[in-house]
């Protein structure tokens, strides 16, 4: 088969959902015994390398080091990777055979696949959910007593089972788009008029609201239902086997949106957390600041102000322009833990472009202390479209009419990151004085090193990685990721 054809036959398997498995090989004469090497490129995913053997570093070759991989300095422990657990996503991949989503969800959560540890799911309705719903949505029942997830037992919840099948010890946290709308100011889900061609919700002009304002009923008992509000949803959710390990306040609580959505103060929020911070150790679970989706670290410094409320914040959600934030959080919070919390979701192109681009604020997230990242939409059908009328990308689209599926590029470069970086893994820093810093490594628990090459030129380039006293050079395929698992008996 020639070189074109192999990486036709590579993308059809794709496209149908098949990965053939990496077939142990020999070690060849020059090559690193017992390390893989993965490359991606725009039309050929997931190519296996040989990785050539390690050369011993002398004065000779130093000043011909590209970068070093500093394993003496190692970082942030990592917590996983993954995506996003919505309903339409569940929705989409009901429409294949069992068998078909079945080998669908082991691209995403199989341990020899992209092999996700840390995923997220809402609480209660989100912009990716069939259409509004709250697990209270009688008004005035402080008490709770009717209370229900029964939605969620048609969507979610198998969604996360299927997961689980795959991924027992698969880690969960939560956030909620809109409080049930009866504990808001305007009595609404939404918080905006509908965009040009979206759903027309109903909403009225004296419910609309804006940045900068607390919409949810700032009262104490409010405060109090709300937080049991969360107890129970994250009780109910355990009586199923499934633990939600953190929960985040509000997602995006700067941005009044025509779907489910409610704006805070950093004031407000500051009331809050107090209340929720109380219901969440009766169960056991943490609670992160967030999230934060604008590049504003006041908005987070103002809450981590208030004892009270920061005797409660574990750790912080960061998305979309939240990325700008990053640096002042990682300098002036260190000891606060990062989490990014949804890849920017594009417009259904699924395209290499947005993969890199996508790459890009990766590699922003982890350089400046991240410990977790997730993507957005696990899945979808073709099209993307929401509810609400933003069509978005996704790591599997499906198309419900032919019942197929495929892998977008997004997916590849998901599976280039969490594949091989294991849970409690450190991020290891990658040195360059020349330019040659567009690299991701971390070092797992059993020592293996898993350097992310990235070669964003439209030729091939030859880069020289200083490791453990020796030298790596690899030759970066054009316009490539690539994944490099070295053992950890090569790094001795």
């Amino acid at each position: 088969m020639n070189a074109k054809l192999s990486r036709r036959h590579a993308l059809g398997a794709m496209g149908a959902g098949l990965i053939a498995p990496v077939a142990a090989r020999a070690a060849d004469k020059g090559t690193l015994d017992g390390a893989l090497w993965f490359s991606t490129q725009s039309d050929a995913p997931w190519q296996s390398r040989k990785v050539p053997a390690l050369a011993p570093a002398n004065p000779a070759n130093f000043f011909g080091i590209d970068a070093t991989v500093n394993l003496a300095k190692p970082r942030q422990t990592m917590r996983g990777f993954g995506a996003c657990f919505n309903e339409l996503g569940w929705v989409a991949l009901s429409a294949l055979t069992p068998a078909d989503r079945h080998a669908a969800m082991a691209t995403l959560f199989a341990r020899d696949q992209a092999a996700f540890s840390l995923c997220r799911t809402p609480v209660g309705a989100n912009d990716f959910a069939r259409g509004w719903y709250s697990y209270d949505e009688t008004a005035g029942d402080f008490d709770l007593k009717r209370f229900s997830i029964a939605n969620d037992h048609q969507t979610l919840i198998p969604f996360i089972k299927e997961a689980q099948s795959f991924r027992p010890d698969l880690q969960l946290w939560a956030s909620p788009w809109s409080p049930p709308s009866w504990m808001k100011k305007n009595g609404f889900y939404a918080m905006a008029k509908p965009w040009p061609g979206g759903k027309d919700t109903g909403i009225r002009d004296d419910q609309t609201g804006h940045e900068g304002e607390d919409h949810f009923i700032q009262e104490d008992r409010y405060f109090d239902a709300y937080a049991r509000y969360f107890g129970r949803y994250v009780q109910e959710y355990a009586k199923l086997g499934i633990t939600i390990g953190t929960v985040m306040p509000q997602n995006e609580f700067n941005s009044a949106q025509p779907y489910a959505s409610c704006c805070w103060t950093p004031e407000g929020l500051a009331r809050f957390l107090p209340f929720l911070g109380r219901e969440m150790d009766k169960v056991g679970t943490k609670v992160f600041f967030g999230t934060l989706e604008r590049g504003n670290p006041a908005l987070l410094e103002k809450v981590m102000a208030d004892p009270k409320a920061a005797a409660v914040i574990k750790g912080v959600g960061v998305q979309w322009d939240g990325k700008r934030a990053l640096p002042e959080i990682a300098r002036h919070m260190p000891d606060l833990e990062i989490w990014g919390t949804e890849w920017e979701c594009g417009t259904a192109s699924n395209d290499w472009h947005y993969a890199r681009y996508g790459w890009t604020n990766l590699h922003r997230y982890i350089t400046f202390g991240a410990s977790a990242w997730d993507y957005w939409n696990a899945a979808l059908p073709t099209g993307g479209l929401s509810g609400w009328g933003w069509p978005q990308n996704s790591l599997i689209v499906v198309d419900p009419k032919a019942k197929t599926w495929r892998l977008t590029p997004d997916y590849w470069l998901m599976r280039h990151v969490s594949s091989y970086v294991q849970v409690g893994a450190r991020a290891i820093p990658v040195d360059s004085f020349l330019g040659f810093d567009d690299h991701l490594a971390f070092r797992n628990a059993d020592g293996s090193l898993v350097l992310i090459a990235n070669n964003a030129q439209g030729q091939a380039q030859r880069v020289r990685f200083g490791v453990a006293g020796k030298v790596l050079e690899v030759d970066l395929p054009a316009d490539s990721l690539n994944t490099l698992v070295l053992p950890a008996s090569a790094l001795a």
